[in-house]
């Protein structure tokens, strides 16, 4: 496919080779990472719970916090993977980055806890 900034590249649009990237990505990320993969799946029961009961708000609040921490947690991966691509020693700027990086996810995680323990909450407490 053409990189439209840079000039390189095969001419043309192919849509499904960006899908198909996509899930590619998704894929290794699942298969790869389990802080990827442990939430998706507590998510996905979650999401089922919420589906389940019509409760559509609820499962649209999960489904954006969910898809918030899964993006983050992945950037995050892709950052630290290109700093250890580029510097395998240790550097302090590195370091500094990954940091950063670490505190995105980290919000993006307590964010998601909070959602998904509210929600687990209501279920649990919806039969008294």
């Amino acid at each position: 496919m053409r990189h439209k900034f840079l000039g390189v590249g095969e001419p043309g649009y192919h849509p499904l080779r960006k899908i198909a990237t996509v899930v590619s990505g998704l894929r290794y990320a699942v298969l790869y990472d389990w802080s990827v993969a442990y939430k998706l799946a507590l998510s996905v029961v979650v999401l089922a719970g919420a589906f389940a009961l019509r409760a559509w708000l609820d499962f649209l609040l999960i489904l954006v916090v969910t898809a918030f921490v899964l993006v983050a947690e992945i950037v995050n991966s892709a950052i630290e993977a290109l700093c250890d691509f580029v510097e395998e020693r240790h550097n302090e700027k590195i370091k500094v980055i990954k940091d950063i990086a670490a505190a995105a996810v980290g919000i993006a995680i307590l964010t998601w806890m909070i959602v998904i323990g509210v929600e687990i909450g209501r279920y649990l407490g919806a039969g008294d």
